[in-house]
């Protein structure tokens, strides 16, 4: 993976304008490109539920996000989408069922002339296609840093150097995940994927979200919503 631009990862976060730069958050503008899944500014959030139709949503946030067999877009292929925002203007999540195989935390903290301390070599997410250089903290309540993002009771979004800084030196939460890149979906976008079953949603459990075992991920949100994915089907005419 080449060098992470510091310049690219970081400026406050905010609902219109999520990055991690020295001082400042790790998230930029969400300004995806159309074959991205995302070119909407970040949506403020809403309450996650179930879809009741087109005419009357009901939106998603705080909830995962699971790709269905035959979604029909490898980039998705069985994912866990932790959805961070999603009303009428569109859908952010970061996506929390695989790991990155060329970068851990202790590389990303050495870009930011962070010393590691006893890091060790914790994985960094795959967050999604959109700004996959952009980095994102998903993180426990216990901690509550400049521009932080709660996500209904269920967890924090952070993109500041500051919380990169407190997990380095021991004082940051005490669970947390961290992730380059996110997915996006532009106004109605997510709703109509849904309409073609290529998604499920279930309420997103903490322990879950903070689970270690990153690829037991998305059978375990389906064994917890009462689903065994091996008898799930796969038909890629319905993605």
């Amino acid at each position: 993976m080449p060098p992470l631009a510091k310049s690219a990862l970081c400026r406050p976060v905010s609902r219109a304008d999520l990055q991690f730069p020295p001082d400042a958050p790790i998230a930029a503008p969400i300004d995806a490109p159309p074959d991205a899944r995302g070119r909407q500014a970040l949506p403020g959030t809403g309450n996650g539920c179930s879809l009741h139709g087109m005419d009357n949503p009901i939106f998603y946030t705080g909830q995962f996000l699971l790709a269905m067999p035959g979604i029909g877009d490898m980039r998705f292929d069985h994912s866990v989408i932790a959805l961070c925002a999603h009303d009428e203007n569109g859908a952010m999540g970061i996506a929390v069922g695989e790991e990155l195989e060329d970068v851990s935390l202790s590389d990303l903290l050495a870009n930011f002339d962070i010393d590691p301390g006893d890091i060790g070599d914790q994985p960094v997410l795959r967050g999604g296609p959109v700004e996959p250089q952009r980095g994102f903290v998903l993180h426990s309540l216990d901690w509550g840093g400049q521009n932080m993002i709660q996500v209904d009771d269920r967890w924090g979004l952070s993109g500041s150097i500051d919380i990169l800084r407190a997990i380095a030196e021991g004082r940051g939460p005490r669970r947390y995940l961290v992730a380059l890149g996110y997915a996006g979906w532009g106004p109605g976008q997510l709703e109509a994927e849904m309409a073609r079953y290529g998604w499920f949603t279930t309420p997103a459990d903490p322990d879950l979200l903070f689970d270690p075992h990153t690829h037991r991920k998305w059978a375990g949100a389906f064994a917890a919503a009462g689903i065994d994915t091996a008898m799930l089907v796969s038909d890629a005419g319905s993605a």
